[in-house]
């Protein structure tokens, strides 16, 4: 199905030129974008493979001359990275769950499932649980007893959701995801090495006599805002007695694993492979780049950003930057590397100022 230029434009509140009436179906790169694709040439240097292409419209940014590219229409866009959101929410289809409840469904009599609801193949609903309105449920997934799902949510194929699981409206899970899951948590009978470690800094002795593992059960559950979107093969354990929460808005990646207890603000973007161990407490609007990490127990205030691979490992001020392992404020990190980076050159003339020394004659 296609959609005129103009059309396309108004959707972005951005501004049309040229053959507004012009119909395009699909987005395209500019060196292979075909005569019914929308060419994304959003810079220059993107805009000069459209002679290898056979666009005929392209979204360009403001200051490019659209005629001298050879188009016949146009859309300029002030942001254009902003606009590629709308772009491609526009012309994505989504997945294609048929309407209505399929055959091989297994939901229990006591489930509720929401109008216009979709269900797909060997999907399995557990007692007391509930599907909200509009609501898509892709093939083989599995939702456990007395869940909540919100209504126009997007649950794709092979998602876990465990008992007691409440799940906000137009949440999107893509494949794999597990939500509720049990918590990662055993305690010994005596005090661990591990503990012990700990309150010493590493001083303690290991124990006199072996020590076995107990399981400290999860009763608790997971609680996830709305608008939230949660990657493939994604984790999110649920408490030990209170609910792990996600907040609304929330962005998290593929492969991230969030543990029992957590408390995620809204409108957080945690990238892949991230890990929040147990009873974190991150803040509004944080971001965390991809493989970054928090040790259990800590508090992330609002704004903060964690560069890729950085460890956090003590609370963080709202509103700061940090870098590396362990964490600290960007800017002295990147002190701290310049002088890691001079230490063989330090070195050596440390050694040159040894050897001069000890070659100094010695006064009588």
């Amino acid at each position: 199905m296609g959609h005129s230029i103009k059309e396309i434009a108004a959707a972005l509140g951005a501004e049309a030129l040229g053959a507004a009436d012009l119909e395009v179906s699909g987005l395209a790169e500019p060196g292979r974008a075909g005569p019914g694709d929308l060419a994304l040439a959003m810079s220059p240097k993107y805009a000069d493979a459209l002679t290898e292409g056979s666009a005929r419209a392209a979204v360009i940014s403001e200051g490019m001359d659209w005629q001298a590219l050879g188009l016949e229409a146009a859309i300029i866009a002030p942001r254009p990275r902003f606009a590629m959101a709308g772009l491609t929410s526009a012309l994505d289809s989504g997945p294609a769950i048929a309407a209505g409840i399929h055959p091989s469904a297994v939901i229990d009599p006591s489930a509720e499932i929401g109008p216009d609801a979709a269900i797909g193949p060997l999907v399995v609903i557990g007692p007391g649980a509930k599907v909200g309105s509009k609501a898509r449920i892709a093939a083989q997934v599995t939702i456990a007893e007395e869940a909540v799902i919100g209504a126009d949510a997007l649950i794709h194929s092979g998602v876990r959701i465990g008992a007691r699981v409440r799940i906000g409206d137009r949440v999107v899970i893509q494949p794999g995801a597990v939500i509720g899951g049990d918590g990662f948590s055993f305690v010994t009978e005596e005090v661990s090495t591990v503990e012990a470690a700990r309150a010493t800094l590493g001083k303690a002795e290991a124990p006199q006599a072996p020590q076995s593992w107990h399981r400290i059960h999860s009763l608790g559950a997971v609680e996830i805002g709305d608008d939230v979107e949660i990657g493939a093969n994604t984790t999110i354990d649920r408490g030990t007695v209170a609910n792990t929460v996600i907040g609304d808005g929330t962005k998290i990646d593929n492969q991230v694993h969030i543990g029992h207890n957590c408390r995620v603000g809204e409108d957080c973007l945690l990238c892949g492979q991230i890990g929040l161990a147990g009873s974190v407490v991150l803040g509004d609007r944080v971001v965390m780049g991809g493989q970054s990490g928090v040790s259990d127990n800590l508090t992330i205030g609002d704004d903060v950003v964690i560069t890729g691979a950085a460890v956090v490992l003590s609370n963080v001020a709202a509103g700061r930057i940090v870098m590396g392992y362990p964490a600290v404020k960007m800017d002295t990190n990147v002190e701290m590397y310049k002088a890691l980076r001079r230490l063989p050159r330090v070195m050596k003339t440390i050694d040159q100022l040894q050897k001069a020394v000890f070659k100094r004659p010695q006064n009588d």
